[in-house]
């Protein structure tokens, strides 16, 4: 191969930048990212970025040392608007055709909004760096914050917001909104934070549509009640940005779909990260994941097959994420079923300080842990062992060169 184009400029991008020049690739590499910004750490925009604790400078995943050593061709605050597999290119929104010999598509996802978030001024989706510095602008004491969504993104604003002195209200959809994440048992266990610390709930009504004119004047939920605020955060939820990608002959159903390498049908153009829909070896089945962990891990796997030009290894690293909410520290590895067992093996939820196995059919299948990351870290250790001892279907066998990759093939 002599170029490769990284679609998608966060972590998972950076990261698959990292890899190619880490595992031997000294051809042309070229970056495109939507964003003007280079590659930084977007978890922390809910976290001690929201607060103040962070400044700017401190999110970026890279120096410019690290930047120069990279070599990177970057393509900043340009979108890719299609993959042209008869020509072999990536093409950009201003007309730029980018000939390349193989792709990585890392362009994550997009935030889902309701009518009227961030088109109305003080109401903001937050998912990259001006919306987080937007919140943070407007959002002190006293302010009247609406969050809209109550899973981990949702949770972190409320609780930044309420770290600021606001006067937040949380609004989700779902009765119990952490149940997909942690499960029927554990999740009460971490919503009630938000209660405990002041937080106003409103959960099991949607939010219709955010009001206002010049400036937002509250949330409408579907019972017709308002909820005035002088700030609204939505985070609802993320949808893969797969767009581009429409007649390229990649495969997609909600993400770009891969095998257990990370290779999608095209032996040139692999997926990683929140837009991968990838075969888990665990579970027999492709599944999607919008977490660090995947974005950080699955490049190297993604690379090395790349370059290999089919698939010659598979992705086995167990999904895991964490939050941090008002001081408390909520880590899960591995995959949980609203109605899994759940037994509670170290420390004390009312002490909010604790760790819990999740079981299947009495197979371990997850971790949780509350403010016990030592402990944590020596149950997760023995998921991939319990993983791979249950019967799960067969892995399809690798890829092996097909026909149809990025225009010529690949060039070594």
């Amino acid at each position: 191969m002599k170029t490769v184009t990284i679609v998608g400029g966060s972590l998972a991008g950076w990261r698959s930048a990292q890899e190619l020049r880490e595992q031997g690739f000294d051809g042309r590499l070229v970056l495109v990212g939507n964003e003007r910004h280079g590659p930084y750490d977007r978890p922390q925009l809910s976290k001690e970025f929201l607060t103040g604790q962070w400044d700017v400078d401190e999110l970026a995943l890279s120096s410019q040392t690290e930047d120069k050593e990279l070599d990177v061709d970057w393509r900043l605050g340009k979108h890719a608007v299609r993959l042209d597999t008869r020509n072999g290119s990536v093409v950009l929104e201003d007309g730029e055709s980018i000939r390349t010999d193989g792709v990585v598509i890392a362009t994550g996802a997009s935030r889902m909004t309701i009518p009227g978030a961030a088109e109305i001024p003080g109401s903001h989706l937050l998912y990259q760096l001006e919306d987080a510095l937007g919140v943070r602008d407007e959002v002190g004491s006293g302010s009247r914050v609406v969050v809209v969504g109550g899973g981990l993104v949702g949770g972190e604003v409320a609780a930044a917001c309420q770290a600021l002195k606001a006067r937040t209200t949380l609004v989700d959809t779902r009765h119990m909104p952490l149940v997909p994440t942690f499960g029927i048992e554990i999740a009460p266990l971490c919503f009630d934070l938000h209660e405990d610390h002041g937080v106003r709930t409103r959960c099991g009504t949607p939010a219709r549509r955010v009001l206002g004119d010049e400036r937002v004047t509250g949330v409408e939920l579907a019972d017709g009640r308002v909820l005035a605020a002088d700030t609204v955060v939505v985070a609802v939820g993320v949808t893969p940005t797969t767009g581009w990608l429409r007649g390229s002959g990649v495969k997609l159903r909600d993400g770009v779909l891969t095998d257990a390498g990370m290779v999608t049908r095209l032996p040139n153009v692999v997926a990683v990260g929140d837009v991968a829909r990838y075969h888990c070896v665990y579970r027999g089945q492709r599944v999607r994941f919008d977490n660090w962990t995947n974005a950080m891990n699955q490049p190297p796997t993604a690379v090395r097959n790349l370059l290999a030009g089919h698939t010659v290894e598979h992705y086995t690293n167990v999904p895991q994420l964490w939050s941090q909410q008002y001081g408390s520290t909520m880590q899960f590895a591995g995959f949980v079923r609203p109605k899994d067992k759940v037994a509670i093996v170290e420390g004390s939820p009312s002490a909010h300080r604790f760790v819990a196995t999740y079981h299947r059919q009495n197979r371990l299948i997850g971790v949780f842990a509350m403010n016990m990351p030592k402990r944590f870290a020596a149950y997760r250790k023995r998921l991939p062992a319990a993983l791979r001892a249950q019967t799960l279907p067969n892995v399809p066998a690798q890829t092996r060169g097909r026909s149809g990759a990025v225009a010529r093939g690949p060039r070594r």
